[in-house]
C-alpha cells in the first residue's frame, strides 16, 4: 500500500506556486476574483504556519509540484490561532485530505502553545468542521456578497 505524502510547509518557489495556485483555483477563481487575491499580508507574518500536501507524482525529480490540499494557521494572540484558506483540489474532495490538513494544523497549534482555534467556515463546509470537533459560535460575514460564513471554534 503506498504511503500518503506528508503534510509540510512549502519549501521551494515551485511548491509555493503550487500552494497559491490551489488557493486561487478553489477559493477565488470560481467567484471571478483577480489573481493575487488568494494572498494576504498574514501569509508572511511571524508564526503563521502553512500546510501543503502534494500529489505523489509531484514528488518525482523534476516534476512540477501539484498541491492536493492546503491550509494556513495564523496566531491571533492570547493562546488562539485561526485556520484560514483551507482548500482541497476538486479531484481529491471527499478523500480525507482536508481532515488530514486540519489535524496537522492543530498539531502545529498545540506545539506553539495555542489552546484554541477559530475559523470562518463557508456554509457548505460547516458539517465538515463539526465532524472535526468545531462548534458554530455565530454567523460571520458573507464573502463576495454570496458565500455565507460562520465563526467556529475548537478548544485544543
Amino acid at each position: 500500500m503506498p504511503v500518503a505524502p506528508a503534510i509540510r510547509p512549502p519549501r521551494t518557489p515551485a511548491e509555493w506556486a503550487a500552494y497559491y495556485r490551489l488557493r486561487y483555483a478553489v477559493l477565488r477563481a470560481p467567484w471571478q476574483q483577480p489573481p493575487g487575491s488568494e494572498r494576504v499580508p498574514a501569509d508572511d507574518e511571524p508564526g503563521t504556519m502553512h500546510a501543503l500536501l502534494l500529489a505523489d507524482a509531484s514528488l518525482a525529480a523534476n516534476a512540477t509540484p501539484e498541491a492536493l490540499a492546503v491550509g494556513m494557521l495564523q496566531p491571533t494572540g492570547a493562546g488562539q490561532g485561526q485556520i484560514r484558506f483551507m482548500a482541497v483540489a476538486s479531484a481529491a474532495a471527499g478523500t480525507g485530505l482536508g481532515s488530514r490538513v486540519v489535524a496537522w494544523l492543530e498539531e502545529q497549534a498545540r506545539a506553539a502553545g495555542l489552546r484554541e482555534i477559530v475559523l470562518h467556515s463557508r456554509e457548505a463546509a460547516v458539517g465538515f468542521y463539526e465532524r472535526l470537533g468545531y462548534v458554530v459560535v455565530e454567523p460571520s460575514h458573507t464573502l463576495f456578497g454570496v458565500i455565507p460564513h460562520f465563526l467556529m471554534r475548537k478548544e485544543l
